[in-house]
């Protein structure tokens, strides 16, 4: 299951950047996240940030682990978590559009085991409608904290 979306925010890419990397403070920002805790930290950059987050999502409480597997600064970043026989992707991308940063992201939830794969084929239809809805408003979250500074 592929699914992405976007949002124009009115800020500067660094004002972006720093509320999409700023994961401790995630629960101030996006709605649907009820808890983060950071598990590691790498020395230097992002790569190799793993933390554990708690957010609501299709009316119940999800806990990932996930971890940031690429990053290029001001640029995008990338997730990985793996549950219940899936590897899950997402990616944030910045891009400059006039006096806007363009924040996109995509999510990609491919699944592994045999269970999974039968799960995505019975309910993949329902999970991606709802998993559009969801990564929009974390979209429209980030959005409205970055403009409330600027």
């Amino acid at each position: 299951m592929k699914v992405k979306a976007e949002v124009a925010i009115r800020g500067t890419r660094e004002d972006v950047w720093q509320a999409i990397t700023d994961i401790d403070g995630a629960t101030k920002r996006i709605s649907a996240i009820e808890r983060v805790e950071v598990l590691e930290r790498p020395d230097a950059g992002l790569v190799g940030l793993k933390w554990e987050e708690t957010r609501t999502m299709f009316g119940q409480q999800a806990t990932e682990v996930m971890w940031i597997t690429e990053a290029k600064e001001n640029e995008f970043y990338k997730t990985r978590a793996e549950n219940n026989g899936a590897i899950y992707i997402s990616e944030f991308t910045l891009e400059e559009a006039g006096d806007q940063v363009l924040l996109t992201m995509g999510f990609d939830g491919e699944a592994q085991s045999f269970g999974a794969k039968v799960m995505s084929f019975l309910t993949g239809f329902m999970f991606k409608g709802a998993t559009q809805k969801a990564i929009q408003q974390d979209l429209v979250d980030i959005k409205k904290a970055v403009e409330s500074k600027t």
